[in-house]
Order: C-alpha cells, then sequence, then structure tokens
C-alpha cells in the first residue's frame, strides 16, 4: 500500500466486520443444536474461528491516526464485503454442506450482495442451521447497505447517492435526523422492526416459525434465498402467505426515509418523491400489463413447471402472481411465486427490462435505481428543449430542486459503465460455457443482483450447473453491482495507487 492510505484503520474496520459476522454466526448455532444436526459444529467452528481473525486484524492494528480518507473509504467498503464473503463461506465448508470453495464462495457472496442466486439444488435437505445462516447473510448484507447509503457512499461520491443525502440525512432542519450516526440507528429500527412485523404476520398466515424468520430477512433485504426448492411458490395454496410477501417487498424496495416518513404519518411527504410515485406506479402499471397477458395471451404451450401451478384462468390468481414477480424483480428481491418465462415471450422480455429499473435509493434493492432512470430522463428531454433553444439555461429538477451537473454527470456516467460492463460480461460467460440467452440472464441478474434469470438461470434453475470460473466470474459481477460499480471498478485504476 501506498504512503497515502491508513492501511492499520482499514484492517482495524475489516477486524471489526469479521468480529460482528461471527458473532451472527453463533446466532444461527442453536437451530443447528435444536434440530439435532452434525452441522452445528462446523458453524460453531466457523464462528470462533471468524472471531479470532477479526481480533487478530483488530488489536494487531492499531492506527496512529483514525482520520478516514476517502481512499481508505474505498477499500475499506470493498475489502469489508470480501472479508464478509470469506468468512461467511466458512459455515459451508467447515459442516461439509458446500464443499466446493467456489460454490460456498459463490452462495455466500449472493447472501451478503442481496442477490439471492443459489448453487443449491434440494435446498429442503439442508440442515436448518445453515438455512439460517443462509438467509441471515442476506439479513446483515442489507443491514450493510443502509451503512453504506448513509454514512459512506455519499462521503466517496459514488453513483449519484448525494440525491439520496439531499433528500434524507444531513445538518438541515427537514432531515431525518441531524447526526449520521442517529440517522442510522433510526433506520436500524426501521428494519429491525419491520423484519419482525413480517415474521409475525408470516407465522400468523400459515407459515412455520422458522421459515417465517428466514422468509422475513430475506424480503426486508431483498436477498430471495428461501428454505423451499421452489421458493414462494410452495405457498400458492396459502394467498395470504404471498400477500404479505408482496407488501414488504415493495416496502423493502422502498427509500428507507419515505418509510420513515409514512410511519410517523407524514404521507403527504411520501407522494411529494417523484422517485416513489414512479416506483409506486410503475410497478402497478406493469403488473396491470402482465396481468392481462396471463388472462388473455396465456400461450397454452407454455405451462409452469413449478410446485402448486397457479390457475391462469382466475383473474386473482393472475394479479397476485404478476404483482408478485414484478415487485420481486424490480426490487431486486429474486423470490419466485411461478415461472415468468412459462407465460410467454412477450412477458419473458417485458422482465428482461425490468432487470435494469431496480428499486429506489436509499432501499436494500440493488439494479440501477429508479432515480436514476428519472434523472436520465428528464435531462434527455432537457436536450431536445436545448436543440430548440441553444441559449437557453434549463436545469434538470427533482422534487422540484434543481440537481447540479456534477450529479447529471455522475448518474450518466453510472449508466454507460453499467451498461457496457452487462455487455463484456455476456460476452465473457457465453466464453465461459454459457448460451446466449443464458449470458445474457446470468449477466444481468448478477449485476443487477437479482436471483432469476432466463435461459438456463430462469426462476426454476439453479446456478450449479455453471463452470467454476463462470461463479467466480458471477460473483465478481455481484460484489460491483452491490457497490454502486465505482467502488470496486476505482481499485483496479493505476491514479487510485499513486502517492499524492
Amino acid at each position: 500500500m501506498t504512503s497515502t492510505l491508513n492501511s492499520k484503520i482499514i484492517f482495524r474496520f475489516l477486524g471489526i466486520t469479521a468480529i460482528l459476522n461471527g458473532f451472527f454466526m453463533f446466532i444461527a448455532y442453536p437451530f443447528s443444536v435444536y434440530h439435532k444436526e452434525d452441522a452445528k459444529w462446523g458453524i460453531l467452528n466457523a464462528g470462533i474461528v471468524t472471531v479470532i481473525i477479526g481480533l487478530l486484524l483488530y488489536f494487531l492494528n492499531k492506527p496512529k491516526s483514525t482520520n478516514i480518507k476517502k481512499k481508505d473509504g474505498y477499500l475499506i467498503v470493498t475489502l469489508g464485503w470480501l472479508i464478509l464473503s470469506i468468512t461467511g463461506m466458512l459455515p459451508y465448508l467447515f459442516s461439509g454442506t458446500i464443499p466446493s470453495v467456489a460454490d460456498a464462495f459463490f452462495e455466500t457472496i449472493s447472501g451478503y450482495s442481496t442477490t439471492g442466486s443459489s448453487i443449491l439444488i434440494d435446498i429442503e435437505s439442508m440442515p436448518k442451521g445453515i438455512l439460517f445462516w443462509r438467509s441471515a447473510t442476506h439479513w446483515i448484507g442489507g443491514m450493510g447497505i443502509i451503512v453504506l447509503t448513509i454514512a459512506i457512499l455519499p462521503l466517496l461520491g459514488i453513483g449519484g447517492m448525494q440525491l439520496f443525502m439531499a433528500e434524507a440525512p444531513g445538518p438541515s432542519a427537514d432531515k431525518l435526523h441531524p447526526r449520521i450516526t442517529d440517522t442510522a440507528k433510526r433506520l436500524y429500527l426501521i428494519y429491525i422492526s419491520l423484519t419482525f412485523a413480517q415474521f409475525f404476520l408470516l407465522k400468523v398466515a400459515g407459515m412455520t416459525w422458522f421459515d417465517a424468520i428466514n422468509h422475513a430477512m430475506a424480503t426486508m433485504s431483498t436477498g430471495g434465498f428461501s428454505t423451499k426448492n421452489s421458493s414462494v411458490a410452495f405457498y400458492n395454496n396459502l394467498p395470504l402467505v404471498q400477500y404479505i410477501i408482496i407488501f414488504f417487498m415493495f416496502v423493502a424496495g422502498t427509500n428507507f426515509v419515505i418509510t420513515y416518513f409514512a410511519l410517523k404519518g407524514k404521507v403527504r411527504k411520501v407522494f411529494e418523491s417523484e422517485e416513489f410515485k414512479y416506483y409506486f406506479f410503475g410497478i402497478l402499471g406493469v403488473s396491470a400489463l402482465i396481468a392481462i397477458i396471463i388472462i388473455f395471451f396465456q400461450d397454452a404451450n407454455l405451462q409452469t413447471t413449478i410446485q402448486h401451478p397457479m390457475i391462469y384462468g382466475e383473474v386473482e390468481s393472475a394479479i397476485r402472481h404478476s404483482l408478485f414477480m414484478v415487485i420481486s424483480v424490480v426490487t431486486t428481491t429474486g423470490f419466485v411465486s411461478a415461472d415468468f418465462t412459462m407465460w410467454n415471450f412477450f412477458a419473458t422480455g417485458i422482465f428482461f427490462a425490468l432487470f435494469f429499473t431496480g428499486g429506489s435509493a436509499g432501499s436494500t434493492s440493488g439494479g440501477i435505481k429508479i432515480v436514476r432512470h428519472i434523472v436520465m430522463l428528464k435531462n434527455s428531454f432537457l436536450e431536445f428543449k436545448k436543440a430548440l433553444h441553444p441559449n437557453a439555461i434549463i436545469p434538470v429538477r427533482l422534487d422540484g430542486k434543481s440537481i447540479p451537473p456534477t450529479i447529471v454527470f455522475n448518474i450518466l456516467s453510472f449508466f454507460i459503465i453499467y451498461m457496457l460492463i452487462f455487455i463484456l460480461a455476456s460476452v465473457i460467460l457465453t466464453l465461459l460455457g454459457l448460451d446466449f440467452m443464458s449470458a445474457l440472464g446470468a449477466a444481468a441478474s448478477s449485476l443487477g443482483n437479482i436471483g432469476p434469470a432466463i435461459g438456463s438461470v430462469s426462476p426454476v434453475d439453479s446456478y450449479a450447473h455453471l463452470s467454476d470460473a463462470a461463479k467466480w466470474f458471477c460473483s465478481f459481477l455481484m460484489l460491483i453491482g452491490r457497490l454502486e460499480l465505482f467502488t470496486v471498478l476505482i481499485l483496479f485504476t493505476p491514479f487510485f495507487w499513486r502517492k499524492n
């Protein structure tokens, strides 16, 4: 490392991350003990090893200065996610449930990045303690994203997150709270409270307590790991369960500050947000279109192979499944109630387009984010106006406020780089053995942290058939997608490592 990096403070942060990760593993241990599983020793040993690694990193690195520079921040974020994934795969390896390092790392980073892609074929045969840990990686990742969006990414100026800061935390009086730490505490409280609320409702609706807590953690983190082979389609005979998950997926994909205002009864502030209006009405519009396709244009030759097939002639069923799958993809949760690739090709095309939307900024969802699309559309329309009035100075506005040109350029750059990475990743995945359609799906799904895709990685398929090289590459895509591209990619530039 160069002299410009405070390596000791970086390693200290990594130590704290590992210690917290180890304690979460200890929480998974009782589940395995209760079910009398041999995997309990693997989980316990993984927790001990992880905590020891964390303690060594923490106590062997006493920094002279606690000042964190921008360069330090980039490394803390990226290496923090890597240390989570490296230590987080230990329960799988030590218990022998996922013996392959490539598979274990893929499953782990898919969890922490809240992607939800899985290499597991028979999920229901896995030990309960391991399944709980698998869902916990989602929940930890979701909490980590709150920290990033509140405290770290805005300071680094990454990915247009200044827009989120303009609406949410900061020093002015109309913000959630003037201090970032207090803001994070409030958002944590919302995150935890909503998780327990969903857990309780799912239990009342008919889920077992174990399935309820796992699905609640996977929903609020917009992760998508289920305890069932057929995902939430297992509960197609319990519509109330699916409606509860629909509601909480929608909430999880909403800006957490908007959720805070809603909980405080400030409904007017909720609908003053342009992003929320696009998010809300966009989901309703696309869901209505998909429901119409299911009811009137269902291809008789394409039948779903998923467990408990829906009755396509029923209007309620069509509305429920269309709403469920649209929200699942837009929020990048990745739960499955039905295989959308088995409806018709037009519906599949719509869902593929939704892979590039993403939820709201300041939520746990991944993807490009709706606010970026809004700004890009507004900027594009302004270019038409400027063509007619070349001397006019017309700023891009969001929620009635002018957006600085630097943020607009940041968003445009993000989108261009995102699409270039998607195209390049699709080509690379074909070289690694996937057919063209599957390569497109895996690239878009991994980069957008979505989970289900198209082709051989459809909503009813796993990623188990991918080569180890393809799994490592998809793992990399999940990481850069989760951390807003620039955070990771800047580490590969020579000027980042220059002394200054």
